[in-house]
């Protein structure tokens, strides 16, 4: 049971509305709702959304048919408002600060002690027309020879700084990019697709968040090339405290979405192509699945 945000496309105007998934069905939610409960918010405040539906005619996750026989297609859209931000921490499992300082030719040493010390790394990752959801392409950038996909537990939190949800998050990066100077970051990083969320939000307390085995899988022409697996057991911060640095100095009226970090490292040999096919999975949130173009 989660919180999705969903297009039905029957229409010329495709409708854009925030839903509980429940068994592959989505009962709509009045979008005002949801936007308060980002604005408003309180740990726990999710676990009520159910009894708030519109409807008991659910729409059905791949189509639709009213009474009148009129389909609709209903896909499952990036869980993120669009007045919205996304910001992410950087090198909170060993395994990135290993790969960070490895792939880096002037700045490795930075991220050993961002690794250890009290201030994690934060940074913008994203606006909302720079995320892509479910079966959406995340992008490369034509000017890097070396990028890869950084799998992520995502936090959902309110504009109080309550820990609201979780989701899956894809942090796509540029590796040869910020690898030839750490101030190239934001160029390694943010651009237009470099960000796949999806494909729900799970309530907060439905979950561990320290607990959830991370897996991701990357296919090309049919054929396995990369598989990989983690555990948020090993994030070197606590969820909550990485919220609580975020909201340090730094207001979010209508929430935010914090991506915690990647614990899972492709080879140095490796980069995506176009056409790649890759599968997150979060055990008790669910599996993202997007193409790369």
């Amino acid at each position: 049971m989660a919180l999705c945000r969903f297009q039905i496309s029957s229409r010329a105007v495709p409708l854009v509305c925030w839903g509980w998934h429940e068994d592959g069905r989505i009962f709509p939610l009045p979008n005002t709702t949801v936007v308060t409960i980002f604005q408003e918010g309180t740990a726990g405040d999710f676990s009520g959304l159910r009894d708030q539906c519109m409807t008991e005619d659910p729409f059905e996750l791949a189509a639709h048919e009213d009474s009148a026989g009129r389909r609709a297609q209903v896909t499952l859209m990036s869980p993120i408002l669009p007045s919205q931000e996304v910001w992410a921490a950087g090198v909170t499992y060993e395994s990135s600060k290993f790969a960070r300082m490895s792939e880096s030719e002037q700045g490795g040493d930075f991220y050993a002690r961002v690794y250890s010390a009290e201030r994690p790394e934060l940074f913008f990752k994203a606006s909302p027309n720079r995320v892509v959801g479910p079966g959406e392409g995340v992008r490369i950038r034509s000017d890097s020879k070396w990028s890869v996909p950084e799998p992520e537990m995502a936090v959902a939190g309110s504009a109080t700084s309550a820990i609201l949800g979780f989701t899956v998050g894809n942090d796509m990066s540029s590796r040869d990019i910020e690898g030839a100077n750490p101030l190239y970051l934001p160029q390694a990083k943010v651009y237009s697709q470099s960000c796949a969320l999806g494909p729900w939000i799970v309530p907060a307390e439905s979950v561990d968040p320290h607990k959830l085995p991370v897996r991701m899988t990357i296919e090309r022409a049919g054929e396995m090339v990369f598989e990989g697996d983690t555990s948020t057991s090993k994030l070197k911060r606590a969820v909550d405290e990485l919220v609580d640095w975020a909201f340090r100095e730094n207001e979010f009226p209508n929430g935010l979405i914090l991506l915690t970090g990647t614990g899972i490292i492709p080879p140095d040999d490796f980069t995506l192509e176009v056409g790649d096919e890759i599968a997150i999975t979060i055990d008790g949130i669910g599996t993202l699945r997007n193409s790369v173009v």
